[in-house]
């Protein structure tokens, strides 16, 4: 099984599929080891580990918390024997960071990157009707051409530590569902559609890829009424009266593949879809042509002991969350998350502002301000002799996440870096050659934008000319000038702002992070920085802003829920900006939020 497909797994007559989540066994591996000793066959010693989740909270002692370096997962699995005939694959939706696969002892495949799903073809390889020997090599080790970026230095008593350049937790583990699918020899690959809509009907331009030759059919169904055929690899699907995709009011066709060889069906895929169109046209974005004004987070994949492996309920309640704060948006910060939460999106009518994992591009191990300024540094971010290998590392990740999720209505944007360094001369190289390749492969040519951090201006910022809307990054009144500065601190935006207006050149702006880190137990009066009334108070100051320019189009807050980070002086226990906790309970900014939200009209200053 050569051919490469990034399909959601899906059962149907042709499909098997069989989860092997669990407890699986676990062993640290700080010397490097393991493959030469014989645990591809089996852990001399081990602990029982969940799957998916990280594997640092379960630990109680520091070293196995933040332990940096090979380590290894195993299970065994059941091959039925009436799967003969078939292609056999074992599919993670994610591993962090490196991963090399073997069964039964045979390396299947290998992985660089924590946040995309990938499948190892172990056909040749099991044994049917037994059970068969899965083993996971894993590595959350960094490095500067790493998505995302950071180093691993080695502590005097000869442990390894990773440095990130990011300010979130690197955490590592199978953080996604782990599938065994049986899949026909030919079958369905990849497909993309393409939605215009005519008064009350849709036409669904459409693509399939399969690895074989035999006749490929669509069909669409609403409910249990096919509403939509279309026979080809290729073609137009026409849907009358259609019933569109909306925020907050989401509705999902059904869409099946079929590979069909005369009366027999060889392949079978389906998905659920909805049909909505999105644009940026005179300074608005555009749901099915009508002008939306975003509002909501940056999130983070993060939460008590299972850390950033994927937790349903958790991601449950967010969605709850978000629909009663009033939110109709989210940006991926700083990863493409697992698959579950856009087929949610889709399911509840939210926004998504999908990022691929180029965080940390400057080198800081805490990501902040003075990173940005460049620090005397000579040689700028995308100057270095790593940034080829860094680029083809981030062509692959963007490649990856676009056809993963290209046809998800609830993404309505590419996000292509967060925070980078970008004003040196080696950015405009670079950004170029990514922006132009996220136009080339997705099929309906979302728009992209990149977070731009603090001190990176209209004036100095070199990237900021490919963004189709611009995206910043923003806290006058925290990092710089809090407290009492913040009346000065609102001047300061303001002379900002003022300059974008003359780059902008018609483009929408949004706000990809604003906020103040806030601990629940502080209130004070008169403020001070750290208590909930002075993130009401910035929060004020910031709304102020941005009602006083038409040309902002969206505010997603920094950050949805408190979250795990490096430890450090700059940080309580982790970034506490949230306006949930991290059990996700409502600080008094919550209610702020709910009161602005609610109240403001779909199309805010669509107008104007």
């Amino acid at each position: 099984m050569q051919d490469k497909s990034l399909l959601y797994p899906c059962e149907s007559s042709a499909r098997r599929v069989v989860s092997l989540d669990g407890m699986w066994r676990f062993a640290f591996d700080p010397q490097g080891q393991g493959v030469d000793k014989g645990w591809t066959m089996a852990l001399p010693e081990s602990i029982t580990m969940p799957v998916p989740a990280s594997f640092c909270d379960f630990f109680t002692d520091k070293d196995s918390r933040e332990y940096c370096g090979d380590f290894w997962y195993e299970t065994d699995f059941f091959v039925p024997g009436e799967w003969e005939g078939k292609d056999i694959a074992v599919r993670f939706g994610s591993v962090t960071h490196h991963a090399r696969i073997f069964v039964n002892g045979v390396e299947v495949t290998a992985h660089e990157g924590g946040f995309l799903p990938f499948d190892a073809a172990v056909t040749d390889i099991v044994r049917y009707n037994q059970h068969n020997h899965l083993a996971v090599l894993a590595n959350n080790e960094l490095n500067e051409t790493m998505l995302p970026a950071g180093r691993t230095t080695t502590l005097s008593n000869g442990k390894k530590m990773a440095m990130p350049y990011f300010d979130f937790y690197n955490y590592a583990g199978i953080h996604r569902p782990v599938k065994l699918m049986a899949l026909p020899k030919e079958r369905v690959l990849d497909f993309s559609v393409v939605h215009s809509l005519s008064g009350t009907d849709a036409d669904v331009a459409y693509t399939v890829t399969t690895n074989g030759d035999h006749a490929v059919c669509v069909d669409v169904y609403d409910g249990a009424e096919k509403v939509a055929h279309a026979d080809g690899k290729s073609g137009t699907l026409h849907i009358e009266n259609v019933r569109l995709w909306n925020v907050h009011a989401a509705y999902l066709y059904s869409f099946v593949i079929r590979i069909t060889d005369g009366e027999t069906v060889v392949d079978e895929y389906h998905e659920k879809i909805g049909i909505r169109t999105f644009e940026i046209k005179d300074g608005n974005f555009l749901l099915n042509g009508k002008a939306v004004y975003l509002r909501g987070f940056g999130k983070h994949e993060d939460a008590d002991i299972r850390g950033r492996g994927l937790d349903l309920a958790t991601v449950k309640r967010d969605y709850e969350l978000m629909k009663w704060i009033g939110a109709n948006c989210f940006r991926t910060s700083h990863y493409p998350y697992a698959e579950e939460l856009y087929q949610m999106a889709d399911e509840e009518g939210f926004l998504v502002i999908d990022e691929v994992p180029a965080v940390g591009f400057m080198e800081s191990t805490m990501n902040f301000l003075s990173a940005s300024q460049g620090n005397g540094k000579k040689v700028g971010w995308f100057e270095k002799e790593t940034t080829p290998q860094l680029l083809e590392n981030h062509k692959a990740a963007l490649i990856d996440m676009i056809n993963r999720d290209k046809n998800h209505a609830s993404v309505i944007a590419w996000s292509i870096l967060n925070e980078p360094q970008c004003t040196s001369e080696g950015t405009e190289a670079y950004f170029k050659t990514l922006f132009d390749l996220a136009h080339e492969i997705d099929p309906q040519k979302r728009p992209r934008t990149y977070a731009i951090v603090m001190m990176s201006l209209p004036n100095n910022s070199k990237g900021q000319q490919f963004a189709d809307f611009i995206s910043l990054n923003r806290y006058y009144g925290w990092y710089v000038m809090g407290g009492m500065n913040i009346v000065d601190a609102e001047a300061a935006f303001r002379r900002e702002m003022d300059g974008w207006s003359m780059a902008l050149h018609g483009r929408p702006m949004i706000f990809t992070e604003y906020g103040a880190d806030t601990m629940p137990s502080e209130h004070k009066l008169p403020s001070v920085m750290w208590s909930q009334e002075y993130q009401n108070e910035y929060l004020d100051m910031n709304h102020a802003v941005f009602d006083s320019y038409d040309f902002v189009k969206g505010e997603l807050v920094w950050n949805f829920a408190d979250f795990q980070t490096t430890e450090g002086i700059m940080r309580v226990n982790g970034n506490k900006k949230g306006i949930f906790t991290r059990q996700r309970q409502p600080k008094d900014a919550a209610f702020h939020f709910r009161a602005r939200w609610t109240s403001l009209p779909v199309d805010y200053k669509a107008d104007k």
